[in-house]
């Protein structure tokens, strides 16, 4: 089959999903480029359409990946350039864009590994910093991300795209601020609130236990009740005119120091 119609539904149906309400009307989500689709076969994430432009395609690889996608179940739909450029999100499409059902997981139903490691995230707004934080608990190998109160859309493409591939590989948890904190106590994970308000230098504590880093919204940081709730506060020494990083940037450097500090900062 090969699309060459403007008109035709499923180019339509494509475009109506970069919209929220319809992607969580439909419960999909679409997946754009060679390497967020791959990272979604290769951790087994269900693709329902593979919709392809060999027009658009960067190289020599993208057969063997529509291959793969065959093999896992995906229904393969080729569309010509004019109609793939009016569903593609981005200026420069690689040629192929999936959609996929939405999957959903709770924190209630996650159980934490041995002297696990999660970063938590409450209130993040913008979708490329969500990608960015899934990125960076994806490099230091944690357990999962844990989105709290959520105001961005987890299936927006930005935040895939941001992810670089890293949306597939970290379980991302989602409940409300109570939920995780509860969840925390109950397992024994120390939660340490990252916060410009705060003396205590993130160095000087002990990341090598259980442990739940959590970061807040980017313009006002964490809640109240984090902020009272935490096991304790930890600051990012500032020597500009800035009190605080991008929370993303915040995040890898917390989760890192956790890796230096219980002996996985070389040879992971």
């Amino acid at each position: 089959m090969r699309i060459t119609s403007y008109q035709n539904s499923q180019v339509k149906n494509v475009v109506k999903l970069q919209k929220r309400r319809e992607r969580d009307r439909q419960r999909k989500m679409v997946i754009e480029g060679y390497r967020a689709i791959l990272a979604a076969l290769t951790n087994h994430y269900p693709l329902d359409e593979l919709y392809y432009c060999p027009a658009f395609f960067f190289g020599k690889n993208e057969r063997d990946l529509l291959d793969q996608a065959a093999q896992s179940g995906a229904r393969l739909v080729e569309v010509a350039e004019g109609p793939f450029t009016k569903m593609a999100l981005r200026d420069r499409p690689e040629g192929l864009l999936a959609v996929a059902p939405q999957a959903r997981h709770s924190l209630s139903q996650h159980r934490p590994t041995a002297n696990s490691l999660y970063l938590v995230a409450e209130a993040i707004e913008k979708p490329a910093n969500l990608g960015t934080l899934l990125r960076a608990a994806d490099g230091a190998g944690a357990h999962g991300l844990i989105l709290c109160d959520a105001r961005t859309d987890l299936f927006n493409a930005d935040v895939v795209h941001a992810s670089v591939g890293a949306y597939f590989s970290v379980p991302t948890l989602e409940c409300t601020s109570q939920e995780a904190i509860a969840w925390c106590r109950r397992h024994g994970i120390c939660t340490l609130a990252a916060t410009p308000h705060t003396d205590r230098v993130y160095t000087t504590v002990d990341m090598r236990r259980p442990l739940a880093i959590v970061v807040g919204t980017e313009q006002v940081g964490l809640s109240a009740q984090w902020l009272a709730q935490a096991d304790a506060q930890v600051a990012l020494p500032m020597f500009g005119q800035v009190n605080s990083l991008n929370v993303a940037v915040a995040a890898a450097l917390l989760l890192y120091e956790a890796l230096r500090q219980r002996g996985q900062a070389l040879n992971p």
